[in-house]
């Protein structure tokens, strides 16, 4: 009987492309992946930084793991291993801490997957690291979409984010790596690829190469294939970049930009590179270029100083941008950050408050931009996600799609026409789908 390995992930895309990866290096060595709750030989925990309650989840997934096989192996890597290795080495039960290099080196770190009484801990510390590994994953089993890493770690020095710590200094794979991974994931059937990293903005510092080269390359790629960018920082967005975007087919109609503040003044305490008005201008000028462009924006509300005044500055600076959803974080103070020791600490039922405001803003903003898709022409992937009598997808500009369930239409990039909205899904007729299958993108 082969041995058996579970995952659970926390975090980031970034962090389930690197998760799937870790699982390739374990079925290569005649390991079955099942589920979390299948009771394993082998359990990799893959934890995130970003969160307030770290440790605390850390620990209950731990314990989860022991009480389907209390002998089970126990693995824990990731932001968190790499901050903490100590700390999570001394939880009941855990049998070896990896750091962020180390997740992908785990069958030559570790000899055999025995428990210990002392977990080993294998680190390398954060300002050595100078290797980026290569990591891709599917969001679904239909080889639909898939994630691609191009970039890892961060030099920006944003004074809330523990990122660059867990992380390491930007760097970037190598073009001709990329390409090649970008083949085979199209070879493999998969039909959209996010491009996922740290900072994918901040691609090709060091290697002699820069982020819009390398979309140009990727795009002149032959295949049936989109590319959609994860996340891209506002001065990162340069015009070529929003250019080639309004004049590519293959390049998604979608920009998920982070913002954290729409007020200068908690900007600047938050050290971010830019002001408000650079980000307005930045948002403008694509919106202006690329028809139908979705907007996706990250706000975090609640940061130390931020006074009602400030808030409201955010609230109304955002009213005014043209943007489709957002994605609002309370923020949570975090250990060896700048952040952590400045004044003007918001009340915790305060910062909650602001998070609900801005989240009812999203939906207002999100029905918006659904509803002034309806009568226009859109190109959806479809996926196998869905009810029995339905079937979802993407469109280019990352809204979600619904109608009648057609297996025909799985993977497929298919021309349809928004009829109505209904609750969160913009709809289009089947019978339409039928007639306006697309067979490849221009």
């Amino acid at each position: 009987m082969k041995s058996t390995v579970a995952f659970h992930t926390l975090g980031c895309k970034l962090n389930y492309s690197e998760t799937s990866t870790i699982g390739q290096q374990f079925t290569q060595n005649g390991y079955d992946i099942v589920q979390f709750n299948d009771g394993a030989n082998v359990y990799v925990i893959n934890t995130c930084t970003v969160t307030d309650n770290a440790d605390k989840e850390c620990r209950q997934i731990i314990r989860r793991a022991l009480r389907k096989n209390p002998e089970a192996y126990i693995i824990v890597t990731g932001c968190y291993a790499q901050l903490k290795p100590d700390d999570i080495a001394h939880i009941e039960g855990v049998d070896a801490v990896l750091g962020s290099n180390e997740k992908f080196k785990i069958f030559g770190l570790l000899e055999n997957f025995t428990k210990q009484k002392l977990s080993c801990i294998h680190v390398t510390p954060t300002e050595e690291m100078d290797e980026v590994f290569s990591a891709s994953s599917s969001e679904q089993d239909d080889r639909t979409r898939a994630f691609l890493k191009i970039q890892d770690g961060c030099d920006y020095k944003c004074s809330f984010c523990t990122i660059p710590l867990a992380r390491g200094k930007s760097r970037s794979l190598d073009v001709e790596s990329v390409l090649n991974n970008f083949k085979q994931l199209i070879d493999n059937g998969y039909k959209e690829i996010i491009l996922t990293g740290v900072n994918v903005g901040d691609y090709g510092k060091a290697i002699g190469s820069d982020f819009y080269s390398l979309l140009k390359a990727i795009i002149e790629i032959p295949g049936d294939f989109r590319v959609r960018i994860s996340s891209i920082e506002p001065n990162l967005l340069t015009d070529e970049v929003i250019s080639l975007t309004a004049n590519s087919e293959k390049l998604c109609k979608h920009f998920h930009i982070p913002l954290q503040s729409g007020s200068s003044k908690i900007l600047k305490l938050m050290q971010r590179r830019y002001n408000t008005d650079d980000y307005k201008k930045v948002v403008e000028k694509a919106h202006s270029k690329i028809d139908d462009l979705g907007i996706g924006i990250d706000v975090i509300v609640g940061f130390p100083g931020e006074t009602e005044e400030d808030f409201l500055d955010t609230y109304n600076f955002l009213k005014e941008l043209p943007f489709s959803y957002l994605h609002v974080f309370t923020y949570s103070e975090r250990a060896n950050t700048k952040a952590i020791s400045m004044e003007g600490s918001v009340d915790i039922v305060e910062r909650k408050r602001r998070n609900n405001m801005l989240r009812v803003l999203s939906e207002k903003k999100r029905n918006l931009f659904y509803h002034s898709m309806v009568g226009k022409e859109l190109s959806v992937l479809f996926e196998k996600e869905g009810k029995d009598d339905e079937i979802k997808g993407f469109a280019s500009n990352y809204i979600r799609v619904k109608t009648g369930y057609n297996p025909d239409l799985i993977n497929t990039f298919t021309n349809v026409t928004i009829s109505e909205v209904d609750d969160s899904h913009c709809v289009t007729d089947s019978n339409v789908c039928n007639s306006q299958m697309k067979s490849s993108v221009e």
